[in-house]
């Protein structure tokens, strides 16, 4: 009888109320372990509430929001720009036309004028006057709106073209990827500039459409390849695996499953591929192959400021750090946006 009471009664070692190995038939406690899988319980199917653009703005770091807020001033500038001007009696408030020659500088009539030629900043130029008199802070403003038409078209052509090959490649995989990115290495095998400027030379209409065009044909590749490689990891989740494994048609996953989750990426990946699109269109200004004076470009204001550049160096100055500004603003912005959508592909 003792034996059997030795027999049956918990060891010292395991916790009262939990069974020991002798009694293998003992009810076991199911309490401590319901708790103990409910804390490992991680929620599915909730949608991640979503932050405002507010929201978003506040978790910028201090040198991302002011780059943020020059995008949005350059941006407002630009659409300012477009704005009717007979509304105005025939100027915008605050700028002037921007190939208004103040001084009446008419070298084919023999007047050169010698008044608001070459001006330092002041009162009446905020940022001075160039070669023709014509105010550079206005010019200044209205070649925003050339800057932001390229990098807004370039980047759609792009984005549309090389995200979605590289998309459905990614997805597709077999002899449709291989002799897809064949092609693509074909392009990018060679020079950049020497294929854009062969571009250029094709149309003799300089447009700004067309020259976004041509920008934009340039950055298919890098599409591709960002869109393949984030298509290529998106198909191998579980997500997908299990959408292929019920049957859903192969179109499906792609819309509903790859695209969605590639588009995020892409996006920020657009951000800085904006500022590589300003900086191509600024360059083809200065070397005159962009649109033609007297249409206000950045990179044409460079460029006609610079035989001036020792009497006058607010002419060259000024564009410059617009320029500059606006490349490394928004590759703050993109680069901050690529790192929150690197933790969100972390938690899919």
């Amino acid at each position: 009888m003792a034996d059997t009471e030795a027999g049956t009664s918990a060891p010292a070692d395991i916790p009262a109320g939990v069974p020991g190995h002798e009694d293998r038939h003992a009810e076991p406690v199911m309490g401590a372990g319901v708790e103990a899988i409910e804390a490992y319980v991680v929620p599915t199917g909730e949608k991640p509430k979503r932050q405002s653009p507010w929201q978003v703005f506040s978790s910028m770091p201090f040198f991302v929001k002011l780059s943020a807020i020059w995008l949005i001033l350059v941006v407002a500038g630009a659409i300012y720009t477009q704005l009717d001007t007979s509304l105005f009696d025939g100027n915008l408030p605050l700028l002037q036309d921007p190939n208004l020659q103040t001084n009446n500088f008419n070298p084919e009539a023999g007047e050169f004028g010698t008044g608001e030629r070459l001006e330092a900043p002041s009162a009446a130029h905020w940022l001075g006057t160039d070669a023709l008199a014509r105010d550079t802070f206005s010019r200044l403003v209205y070649g925003a709106w050339v800057s932001l038409v390229v990098a807004i078209v370039a980047v759609a052509f792009g984005f549309i073209v090389g995200g979605g090959l590289g998309s459905l490649v990614g997805f597709v995989r077999g002899r449709t990827e291989t002799f897809t990115m064949s092609i693509i290495d074909v392009i990018l095998a060679f020079p950049a500039l020497i294929l854009l400027l062969a571009l250029v030379s094709i149309f003799e209409v300089r447009d700004l459409f067309i020259i976004s065009i041509v920008i934009g044909f340039l950055g298919i590749p890098a599409y591709t390849r960002v869109a393949r490689a984030n298509s290529l990891a998106i198909s191998n989740r579980e997500f997908v695996t299990a959408a292929r494994a019920i049957g859903t048609k192969p179109r499906r996953i792609l819309w509903r499953e790859i695209i969605p989750n590639v588009v995020p990426t892409m996006l920020a990946y657009a951000m800085v591929a904006s500022a590589f699109v300003i900086v191509v269109e600024g360059s083809l200004s200065f070397l005159g192959l962009s649109v033609q004076p007297p249409t206000s470009t950045w990179g044409n204001m460079i460029n006609q400021a610079r035989s001036d550049v020792k009497v006058n160096p607010w002419q060259v100055l000024f564009p410059s750090l617009a320029l500059t500004f606006t490349v490394l603003a928004l590759n703050q912005v993109g680069d901050f946006f690529q790192k929150r959508n690197a933790v969100r592909a972390a938690a899919l």
